[in-house]
């Protein structure tokens, strides 16, 4: 999931972080670094050791591993860094925690981290008890030059953490989907009454050159530029996020039997999978159910449709007689959008019904991720930092679409909206979704 570097962070941007205006500018750093590894071990308050350490699939990572992972990164960049004559407790954590961080040392197989039973996950949880105690020590010692150094790492690594919130909420899903007890993640309140969501309509928006991508001293990851002028011709856009009971139309009308709606390497992976419906959803007594983190129960018709692949959407976009947005039409459209919805934060973990009005935009950000027929690739005039905090995206820019928005397990303090996800095509257990669009004359 995107990029890691280290953009400049101007000192107005630091402060905006304070909640205290009285803290200096270390307690704001340690505050917020504070916050987000403390939300980490809230989303496992529930798990058990067992549940920690299962990889159900190479793509999943075991909930211990983001634990550490997370962690790694603030030893490696930070400590190491600025810490004279720093010297890690356990060296072989830099081999079985390092992800794909070439220039940072070699790494143990992404697909093999599953069989990693030692450490424990008592001691991935002392690990990172260690590395903040660390932290707090480096950064309440440091003068402001030092600051100046450290203070833009931490604040990557921050985000960093919150991209692994997401990966860990995402992960322990497929984890605990593989069980046939179906354990429950977090207990949620089910709507007896599905909600009635609003008509879908078509919102125009004629043809215009607009600037895209990041600008400011806010953090932003290198992939959200360089800023750069784009000419986006006419075009029509969903009001809100396609439904499962959308969905469920193309379902029944033999969509996962019909090659014409399909890509020829997306029909290829529908057959080689048996895929019939999106990932979770299973048909019982002639009805469709789908696993949630709260529980296995009844597909809501009203609630955005997600666990689709890239190919999935394009296939029902071809059947409804519409197309999927570009990245550019939809940052276009979320310019004028405040970024408000179901995140994280609000501790569902699942995408909300749309409540909004008709002939009105809805949910562009949180609830589900929304596939972009855009190839992910790098703007105009990118490249890639020197080092290993530039590895991240530059390497990534091959056989990959952008999706954009968030989702209900993204971070709201995270998401921006020049922010660019990237997916392979065949991918889903994201919280990936549905927006159309049309050509407009």
């Amino acid at each position: 999931m995107s990029s890691l570097t280290a953009p400049a962070i101007s000192q107005a941007a630091a402060a905006r972080l304070c909640s205290n205006a009285g803290q200096s500018r270390a307690e704001c750093l340690l505050t917020r670094f504070h916050q987000i590894r403390n939300f980490t071990t809230g989303l496992c308050a529930n798990l058990e050791p067992e549940d920690c350490v299962v990889q159900s699939i190479p793509d999943v990572s075991p909930t211990k591993w983001h634990l550490a992972h997370t962690t790694w990164f603030f030893e490696t960049f930070i400590l190491k860094r600025f810490v004279p004559g720093y010297r890690a407790e356990i060296p072989q954590y830099a081999y079985l925690f390092n992800s794909y961080y070439n220039a940072a040392g070699d790494m143990h197989r992404r697909d093999l981290r599953g069989l990693i039973s030692r450490p424990t996950v008592k001691e991935a949880q002392r690990y990172r008890s260690s590395i903040d105690s660390h932290i707090d020590n480096l950064l309440s010692q440091a003068d402001e030059k030092l600051l100046d150094d450290i203070e833009p790492i931490l604040i990557l690594g921050v985000h960093h953490e919150q991209q692994h919130q997401e990966l860990l909420i995402t992960d322990i899903k497929h984890v605990f989907a593989q069980n046939p007890l179906y354990p429950v993640f977090r207990e949620r309140e089910i709507d007896v009454v599905p909600a009635k969501t609003a008509p879908m309509d078509f919102l125009h928006f004629e043809e215009t050159a607009v600037e895209i991508g990041h600008e400011g001293n806010e953090f932003s990851y290198d992939n959200e530029g360089p800023r750069h002028r784009t000419l986006v011709g006419t075009f029509s856009l969903a009001s809100r996020p396609t439904t499962n009971g959308e969905y469920l139309k193309f379902i029944e009308a033999g969509g996962y039997a019909r090659a014409e709606f399909w890509l020829s390497l997306g029909w290829m992976t529908v057959n080689e999978q048996h895929w019939q419906a999106p990932l979770y959803w299973e048909k019982r007594d002639g009805a469709w159910w789908q696993f949630t983190l709260s529980g296995f129960r009844p597909v809501d018709e009203s609630e955005p449709v997600t666990h689709v692949s890239y190919f999935e959407a394009d296939a029902f976009a071809n059947w409804s007689g519409a197309r999927l947005p570009t990245e550019f039409e939809w940052e276009l459209v979320a310019l004028d959008c405040p970024i408000e919805g179901n995140f994280v934060e609000a501790e569902e973990f699942h995408p909300r019904s749309s409540t909004g009005q008709d002939r009105q935009l809805q949910q562009m950000f949180g609830d589900v991720w929304e596939w972009t027929r855009s190839a992910y690739s790098p703007y105009p005039g990118y490249s890639a930092a020197p080092g290993a905090l530039g590895e991240y995206n530059g390497k990534f820019m091959c056989n990959q679409y952008v999706l954009r928005g968030g989702s209900c397990a993204t971070s709201r303090t995270h998401i921006r909206k020049t922010y660019r996800n990237f997916f392979q095509p065949e991918k889903r257990w994201q919280f990936t979704g549905i927006r159309l669009a049309r050509d407009s004359k």
